[in-house]
């Protein structure tokens, strides 16, 4: 049966992409206009993370989430805006010294990682439900039991939905005791994350099953990496969900052509619209998940 579909943009993420793709947006300025973009190319919803404009990796500074939130705010666009809430987690350990940290470390309190959330309160932002080995060598993303409950209630707190970010199914069975402790708020909303070396793998199978594992009432949305993305669309709609895409998970948007976040928009709508469902508005997406738009905590820097 026809439905309206959420469709999310993840606009350039934390990782080292930029010198993979020149459309990977860093700046504030250049990251707030492919979320104007990615809207106008039918995005529900934006995914925002920051980047420090003179590394080109990903940021914590709330300077930058100030100004690119501003720019979309200021736009004749209105975008759901998601902000990730995952920075902060990043542990790179010396495999023969495992009580010593290795450079790229920026590991924080779960609360540390929200106060850009507290003053721009979106009305979304990410919540990652686990610790992962998080690819090949060293490098821990630790989000564990404590920290997820002090989060999960600060956000709550503000009055922020937290789309929480499922990596694997322990995550998910976490994620549901979170939502079992009256710490996540009707309706829930679920991030299933496929394909991420070492979480679930892109398996059509395993994701029916983290389905099949949600609590009624609950939203979710799926999306893989790379060469399955847009293919991933049709498989998280078709299995009752909503769907991802963006420059974050993906730099190509067919073997060889390389993508821009508008792009992949629009390939990801004429999917869902193939499929015979539509892409949510913003407004639908807010009714879908009960959003509320709140109100920053401080108008600094606007």
């Amino acid at each position: 049966m026809p439905r309206n579909v959420i469709l999310t943009c993840a606009l350039t993420g934390a990782g080292d992409t930029a010198g993979r793709n020149e459309n990977v947006p860093v700046t504030p300025e250049e990251i707030a206009a492919d979320a104007i973009a990615a809207a106008r190319a039918g995005a529900s919803i934006v995914h925002i993370h920051v980047r420090d404009p003179q590394t080109t990796l990903g940021s914590r500074a709330v300077a930058h989430y100030r100004e690119a939130v501003r720019l979309v705010r200021e736009s004749d666009v209105d975008p759901v805006i998601n902000l990730t809430a995952g920075m902060g987690g990043d542990l790179v350990v010396d495999p023969h010294q495992p009580t010593r940290q290795l450079p790229g470390t920026d590991l924080v309190s779960g609360i540390d990682r929200l106060p850009h959330v507290e003053e721009l309160r979106p009305e979304i932002c990410t919540i990652d439900c686990g610790t992962l080995n998080f690819g090949e060598g060293s490098d821990v993303y630790v989000s564990t039991p404590d920290m997820l409950r002090e989060g999960a209630a600060a956000i709550q707190r503000m009055g922020v939905t937290p789309e929480m970010e499922i990596f694997d199914t322990g995550n998910l069975w976490f994620a549901n005791v979170l939502v079992q402790e009256g710490l996540i708020d009707p309706p829930p909303l679920y991030q299933l994350c496929m394909g991420i070396p070492y979480g679930a793998p892109a398996d059509p199978r395993l994701l029916q099953t983290m389905v099949d594992m949600l609590p009624e009432g609950a939203e979710f949305t799926s999306f893989s990496l790379g060469r399955n993305q847009l293919p991933w669309v049709a498989r998280s709609v078709l299995a009752g969900g909503h769907a991802r895409v963006g420059l974050e998970d993906n730099l190509y948007l067919s073997k060889g052509v390389k993508a821009t976040n508008a792009a992949l928009t629009e390939r990801a709508a004429s999917i869902v619209e193939g499929l015979g469902h539509q892409v949510a508005t913003p407004d639908e997406a807010r009714d879908i998940l009960d959003l509320t738009v709140q109100t920053p905590a401080t108008t600094k820097g606007a």
